[in-house]
């Protein structure tokens, strides 16, 4: 017998009521990868834009080339390290590296914001000293 359009792909028997699922097979992302993914997203921006602000508005109020070359190295391993976030974020998607996350994200606040902070005054944030190669170490694992 053919079938025409109004018939079910799938004969339904009286034993089995038809029921419509609504939800899909594909496996979504974790919630953490998103506020990762996120994450990664600001910490690139704000890279970006703190690394012109010491290009161009700290050297009216910093003279030191040591401070201003401080500053640079901030904003480029904030920016570098926010794009390995990003892999990070993907490969926790896959259940590769649940614990990197969080590593980077916490290297990349303690490195890049002490030495922002370690630039804007170094005599009240001194004691940030320390955290900074934490930061990085970090970073690293």
């Amino acid at each position: 017998m053919p079938s025409t359009e109004r018939d079910p792909l799938l004969a339904s028997t009286a034993s089995t009521p038809t029921t419509s699922t609504t939800t899909s097979t594909r496996r979504q992302p974790p919630r953490n990868r998103d506020m990762y993914w996120t994450l990664a997203c600001l910490y690139g921006a704000s890279a970006v834009g703190l690394g012109a602000f010491g290009a161009h508005g700290l050297k009216k109020t910093i003279s030191d080339p040591a401070r201003l070359a401080n500053w640079a190295t901030a904003a480029h391993y904030q920016l570098a390290h926010s794009a390995a976030l990003l892999v990070a974020a993907q490969a926790q998607n896959q259940n590769q590296s649940p614990v990197a996350c969080a590593l980077f994200s916490a290297g990349i606040a303690a490195f890049s914001g002490s030495l922002y902070l370690l630039v804007l005054n170094p005599a009240r944030f001194r004691f940030l000293g320390p955290v900074t190669p934490l930061g990085g170490l970090c970073c690293a694992s």
